[in-house]
């Protein structure tokens, strides 16, 4: 009897038949490791997300920035010399002039370059302005385009000459260039933007000075090349913002004296 009873304590105690077991401490704690883990998991994953997200932000907005730049280029080497019968008034006989706006913040000209076909299209007018920005913050530089269809297209933006007491010139006044909603922002948060075209100084010129940029065009002829200078409003490190594009004009002679000969 004394042997049954002992053999039973040693059988209590922890033999074959005894079950192992977790405390609810020991539960908890796993519970809250494993919560923990969970939660580091997905704020590094959601930092990696927000970190993508700005990178393609960011390269979107660099490749917009080249992109503008390239149409800008585009347009101003494919520019074409060209025409307008301007009237005075409605009524008033046709007098054919040489078709290019080119003020500091406003741009007209013929190109065969177009936003939307580039190179396949047809010829158009392109009406360059400068714009206040969103909340009247900053400038936008916005582009259209009309449709070429001869002189009678581009005299339709034209008001007639005018004598230009301050220059002692005759000069072609245009109709402002409002924007529509087949507008195009080219550019957008800048600081300032304006248009310069350069001039050919006669050779027997004493300063030697072959060429001069002047912010207004009242020549017959065609500029040997347009600058638009554009600054940021806000620059910050690692993006590409628009700057100063610089393009030569390819055909410069005067479609008056071409149309006399």
């Amino acid at each position: 009897m004394t042997q049954l009873l002992g053999r039973r304590c040693c059988y209590s105690r922890g033999g074959p038949h005894s079950q192992a077991g977790v405390t609810l401490i020991e539960l908890l704690i796993a519970v809250s490791l494993m919560s923990l883990l969970t939660v580091g998991i997905v704020y590094a994953m959601r930092l990696a997300i927000n970190s993508q997200e700005r990178a393609n932000k960011k390269m979107m907005a660099n490749r917009r920035v080249t992109g503008a730049q390239r149409i800008l280029e585009q347009q101003v080497a494919n520019l074409v010399p060209v025409l307008a019968d301007c009237r005075a008034t409605p009524v008033s006989p046709p007098s054919p002039v040489s078709f290019f706006q080119g003020e500091p913040q406003a741009m007209r000209f013929v190109s065969t370059y177009s936003l939307e076909e580039a190179h396949r299209g047809y010829s158009q007018i392109l009406e360059y302005s400068v714009i206040a920005g969103e909340n009247n913050m900053g400038f936008r530089l916005l582009v259209n385009e009309l449709l070429y269809s001869g002189a009678r297209s581009t005299g339709a933006l034209c008001l007639g000459n005018s004598f230009d007491q301050a220059l002692g010139v005759s000069r072609t006044l245009f109709r402002p260039i409002e924007p529509g909603p087949r507008s195009f922002v080219l550019a957008d948060k800048l600081a300032s933007i304006r248009f310069l075209f350069r001039e050919q100084l006669p050779a027997g010129n004493p300063q030697l000075v072959r060429d001069r940029w002047v912010p207004l065009w009242t020549k017959p002829e065609l500029p040997t090349g347009i600058r638009i200078e554009m600054t940021p409003l806000e620059a910050s490190p690692g993006t590409l913002h628009v700057m100063t594009v610089t393009a030569p004009v390819r055909i410069t002679i005067d479609p008056m004296r071409k149309q006399i000969e």
